[in-house]
């Protein structure tokens, strides 16, 4: 069941998006050569709780950590460990979720370490494109399918891979709620949006093959092939003619 937010509710998840936002921002001064992930997960630990939130993820099905740092074939859920160092040429998506008064926010972002190839740079590009592309279309009264359509639609424009076992998702007093939103057009995806719906709109491309697997470690998925992934994240509220952004711009 997909649920309808009050505004008050809304209020909420964005305090929380704002703080997830601020955070984002922030790592782009932080990730560089050298620093190691769980350095980087204790900086958002300590950002996130002194804004007066929670951290969405730690705890969450026994996940271990404040936030997900995945690097180049890690397409998501890529585990912290002080042993993890970035190298110049890496591209690292940081997942990042808070709650605040028991309202989520999730949004996600790919960054670049020091100098890295042009195909990673239009990989992390076009995985941003796709993401605002599919949130263009949103309004009250249009198909889910309607924005599944549209991301997918910039990544068969460059022949990317979509990672169809990984979906954006239905967001509010738990991390993931109803709907799934593939990041594809299908023919489940009818569901037809109304004002007060809260969604976690989410890309992940590889820069080749779609299949992916899990680690050892029962969390990190990476791309089969080894390809290099991207992904972009935005909690967004829908309203009558249009959508609101609760994780940023």
């Amino acid at each position: 069941m997909v649920s309808i937010k009050t505004e008050e509710q809304i209020k909420n998840m964005e305090y929380a998006g704002k703080v997830c936002y601020d955070l984002l921002e922030h790592m782009e001064s932080v990730v560089k050569q050298g620093i190691t992930t769980k350095e980087i997960d204790d900086i958002a630990y300590t950002f996130i709780t002194e804004r007066g939130c929670t951290p969405s993820f730690l705890g969450y099905e026994g996940y271990p950590a404040t936030i997900c740092t995945s690097i180049n074939d890690e397409v998501v859920h890529g585990i912290p460990s002080p042993k993890r160092k970035l190298k110049d040429g890496d591209i690292i998506s940081l997942d990042v979720g808070a709650s605040y008064k028991g309202y989520h926010a999730d949004t996600a972002r790919t960054y670049k370490v020091g100098s890295v190839s042009k195909e990673a740079l239009d990989l992390m590009k076009y995985t941003k494109e796709a993401l605002y592309e599919g949130l263009s279309v949103i309004k009250e009264g249009i198909k889910l399918n309607d924005v599944c359509a549209k991301i997918e639609s910039v990544a068969l424009a460059h022949n990317y891979g979509v990672i169809r076992e990984l979906t954006g998702h239905g967001i509010g007093t738990v991390v993931h709620e109803d709907p799934y939103i593939p990041n594809y057009s299908n023919n489940e995806s009818d569901l037809i949006l109304k004002e007060g719906m809260t969604l976690a709109i989410e890309p992940m491309f590889s820069l080749k093959g779609r299949k992916v697997w899990m680690l050892e470690d029962g969390w990190t998925i990476t791309t089969q092939d080894g390809s290099i992934a991207a992904h972009y994240e935005h909690t967004i509220a829908v309203t009558k003619d249009g959508y609101k952004i609760l994780t940023g711009k």
